[in-house]
């Protein structure tokens, strides 16, 4: 073959390895919570449809699903996320603390980059055998509550925070508080991982009489296990827990595709994804299309995590870092 022959075949051979790779669609990785698994399978489905109408390319997204806090180590240890979707600050603040996302992530997205929200609520099984009605309920003797383990979910840390929050709601101190939530663990059998742990212990395992999770596993439950398994008791108060995101830094730096990470968590705020969420009893950012579904979303008093922890990184270190009060509380 002549000089000008191979030129021809080697230049024909890189474009096709160049066209091979165009054709290939580009992929993200989402790292996320375990209640929020049936969410983003529907978002994802959508956000694909979406970017391959606007760009004319198409996107694989694959999730990996945990204990938003065993999530978060996952990454910091190493897991090529390029994007963090989970239910508490801390989980994030521990990835900037270390680098893997930006220092300013809460400001890179509306809302302090927290598309959705949700609450705390109990579940109980058909009929409320028990009569479960409120906060002061889970400490009977009579009865047993299923919870995740504040250490590695932020479910877990949610449901500790709703707990103590209620006592201060109604004039309580910080010392009746801590009693309260050391009687509240008294009743618990064991601790599940993560949310989707915890409801199979309560449903699976048939334990407990009370479960304590996000107002957004009621529907999970009844499209995983059927309709009729359990009623959802929304007590007189309880905490806005917020869903934070945030583009993994360290990822989308090494695989050059920082703008289809910050477009995917961008349309989390869309009509349509807020939508998705309201579905699945996820609490939407947008006034209208939380109004539309007025009668999924029950009212129910709620205190921000603000109001008496400072915030979520403080409520870590003097309530679930090692040797803290939740720690103090579960030895005893």
């Amino acid at each position: 073959m002549n000089t000008s022959a191979i030129k021809w075949a080697l230049g024909g051979l890189v474009l096709g390895l160049a066209g091979l790779a165009n054709a290939q669609p580009s992929s993200l990785l989402n790292a996320s919570y375990d209640v929020a698994r049936e969410f983003y399978k529907d978002y994802n489905a959508a956000f694909v449809a979406h970017y391959k109408k606007t760009t004319g390319k198409d996107v694989k997204v694959d999730q990996a699903h945990g204990g938003s806090s065993a999530q978060a180590r996952a990454v910091n240890d190493g897991l090529a996320a390029d994007v963090v979707t989970f239910n508490t600050t801390t989980d994030i603040e521990f990835l900037a603390s270390n680098g893997v996302v930006a220092k300013d992530w809460a400001k890179k997205f509306p809302n302090d980059a927290s598309p959705t929200t949700s609450t705390m609520l109990f579940l109980v099984r058909n009929g409320n055998p028990k009569n479960i009605k409120d906060w002061n309920d889970l400490i009977r003797p009579d009865v047993k509550v299923i919870v995740v383990n504040p250490k590695t979910g932020g479910n877990g840390r949610y449901a500790y925070l709703a707990a103590w929050g209620s006592v201060k709601e109604k004039g309580g101190s910080d010392a009746e508080a801590a009693d309260f939530v050391t009687k509240l663990f008294k009743n618990v059998p064991v601790l599940g991982k993560g949310g989707r742990d915890a409801t199979s212990i309560f449903l699976q395992r048939n334990m407990g009489d009370v479960l304590i999770t996000f107002e957004s596993e009621v529907l999970s439950v009844e499209r995983e296990f059927g309709k009729g398994k359990v009623d959802a008791v929304y007590p007189s108060v309880s905490i806005l827990a917020e869903n934070p995101v945030a583009v993994v830094e360290r990822t989308v730096n090494k695989k050059g595709d920082r703008k289809l990470a910050t477009d995917y968590l961008a349309w989390l705020y869309s009509d349509e994804a807020q939508e998705i969420a309201a579905k699945h009893a996820l609490r939407p950012r947008s006034e209208k299309v939380l109004a539309k579904h007025a009668d999924l979303f029950k009212p129910v008093k709620l205190f921000t995590v603000g109001k008496y922890f400072g915030s979520l990184g403080e409520a870590q270190k003097v309530h679930f870092n090692d040797g803290g009060q939740f720690d103090k509380i579960y030895a005893k």
